[in-house]
Order: C-alpha cells, then structure tokens, then sequence
C-alpha cells in the first residue's frame, strides 16, 4: 500500500513539473520527457542544435521550477558556461587564490559545483576543457591535486551543442559523449505553436521571470529512487542486451555499445517509464529510448551507415519482441 501511494505521488510530482515547464517551454513535450528521464536516471544530457531553438530557456527553466536543499524560497543552484576557444579547465573548475588575511590559498570553487549546470555550446570548447567534465558527470566529484570535493547529490548536466558543420565546433571526444546518458535533437516548434509563441512572447517570458518553484531538491532525489524501482521483463532486458551486442558486431559500426552504454540504458528505460506515468517497462520504451540513448556513442563507416545501421538492429529486436507478446 506505502509503494502505491508513493508511486502515485511520484506521478503527480512528475505531472506538476513537466506541466509547470510548458508555461514556458512550449511544444517541447517530447523533449522535455526526455530530459526528465536523464534527470531520473541520475544521468546527464546533451541536446543538438541551431542557436535560437529554446535550449538555454529550457534548462533555466528547469532550475527554477525546484527550490533549494532546504525547501526555502531559493532555487536549486544553476550555472551557465558559455563555452568558447579560449576557455580553460579553470574557468569550470576553479582555482586557488592567494588570501591575504590568511596568508595562504584558498580554492575558491568554480561554476562546476552547483545542482543544474547548463554547459552551453559545448563542442566550441576544445577536447583539453570538455575532458574538464569527465569526473564530475561520472563520479559526482572534482579532484584538484591532492583533493577530492564532492558535488551535491543533485548534480545535473544540460548540455548544447551546435552541428558539427558549423564553423568553429570540435568534435566531442568519445569518452566526453559516453558521460551523456541521452542525446537529443532539441528542434524546431511546428507552425502553429510558433505563431503561438510571436503572439504571447511578452507572456512567455514573463512567465520564466515568475516560474512557480513545484518540487524541492529532495522530492526530485525521491524520484530518482523511484525510477530505480520500476520493473522490467526479463525479455525486456534481453532485449536491450541483444541491441548492445549486435551494434558491436555489425560490419558498419567500428566502435560498439559498451556494458556501461547498456547499463545506462536500463536506467533510462526505468526513468523514462516513470515519467511516462508506469510503474513498468513496455516494449514502446525500448522503441522511444535506443536512438536516443546509445547512436551518440557509436562510431559508423560512414554517414550512410550511420542512418541505417542502428535503426536496422532496432527493428529485428522489436519484431522478436513483438512475437513474444510480452504482458506485465
């Protein structure tokens, strides 16, 4: 009966936050889902882009919509790093400072420690500064020297980046891109909810000014918890251990899913079953979540294969999955 209840109160926490988002975020519900599954898998995200689409609004927005470690009037902790050529690992992580009064240094901690970092066009930074995110995304911690600080139990990553073509980008490094749980095309709003938008742009963005704080920082580590207690078909995880292995051994893909890609997609899968309003892992989870989640971290032949490779193993998995008729 308590996991009933809790259950049901994860559903109406999720359904406050996603609605409170679309207050400002407009036609994004899709990718806001996606996001949200990043966050409950205790993961991070990377979203791709042209300038302009609402992802830096989104992230803003996300931060604001949870208030502070002890439930007061201040949100949870949010940063911005504009990533740029000339920035350097210290600009994220900090440095030490000389102190006059104490006649000694003193770290003083850069915009990495925080709870919501937004890591904003991340691939015109070069691979020396991106790496600077390595161990805080995987480890939730950030050593500098001799020691080691702990970030907040709530350490989220919303990262953009632009396309590749554009001029003045570097490729993320393949290490960089396995840190991101879910990638995503963030993308353009359809006409109609764009036309919406022209006419209530003053609305919207006083919207953002006076976002509503729906959920503390301790609700969102319980929905974390509860995503880890969504159930999953023995078939279902088969499945996902089917995907993994046949992108190692199809003759277009050079680098395959690693066990931790596979395990990561366990924990989207849970998630995003969670923030879909299931106590349950279905076959459509698996459908929604592969792309997303494990095409940033292979490597392909060539730009063809890239579009058919992953998609191909996809639907030989799905028809199995289909013949089995799998219930909950």
């Amino acid at each position: 009966m308590e996991q009933t209840q809790a259950t049901e109160m994860a559903m109406q926490h999720l359904q406050q936050l996603v609605d409170n988002i679309e207050t400002v975020i407009k036609g994004k519900r899709s990718q806001i889902k996606y996001i949200l599954t990043a966050l409950l898998a205790k993961g991070h995200i990377l979203m791709e882009d042209n300038p302009g689409t609402g992802k830096t609004v989104m992230a803003k927005t996300l931060a604001q919509s949870i208030s502070g470690a002890m439930g007061g009037d201040s949100s949870v902790g949010f940063k911005r790093i504009q990533f740029t050529p000339d920035l350097l690992p210290m600009d994220l992580i900090g440095s030490h400072i000389y102190d006059e009064d104490k006649k000694e240094f003193v770290f003083k901690k850069g915009p990495l420690f925080t709870n919501v970092l937004l890591a904003d066009e991340i691939n015109r930074a070069s691979p020396k500064v991106q790496s600077a995110l390595l161990e805080c995304m995987a480890e939730n911690q950030i050593t500098i020297g001799d020691t080691t600080y702990k970030l907040n139990k709530l350490f989220f990553t919303i990262a953009t980046q632009n396309p590749v073509e554009m001029e003045g980008t570097y490729p993320l490094p393949a290490a960089q891109l396995d840190r991101f749980s879910i990638k995503i095309i963030f993308g353009y709003v359809d006409e109609t909810t764009e036309l919406e938008i022209y006419n209530n742009y003053l609305g919207i963005a006083n919207n953002l000014q006076h976002i509503q704080q729906v959920l503390s920082m301790q609700e969102i580590l319980n929905l974390q918890e509860q995503a880890e207690q969504v159930t999953i078909h023995e078939e279902l995880v088969k499945a996902v251990r089917n995907i993994v292995w046949e992108t190692r051994r199809h003759p277009e893909i050079i680098l395959g899913a690693s066990t931790r890609s596979g395990i990561n997609f366990l924990k989207c899968l849970k998630a995003y079953a969670l923030v879909n309003g299931r106590t349950f892992v279905t076959e459509d989870d698996i459908f929604d979540l592969t792309i997303p989640v494990l095409d940033h971290r292979l490597m392909y032949r060539n730009k063809e294969a890239k579009a058919n490779a992953l998609p191909g193993i996809l639907k030989t998995e799905m028809d199995r999955l289909h013949k089995l008729r799998i219930t909950q």
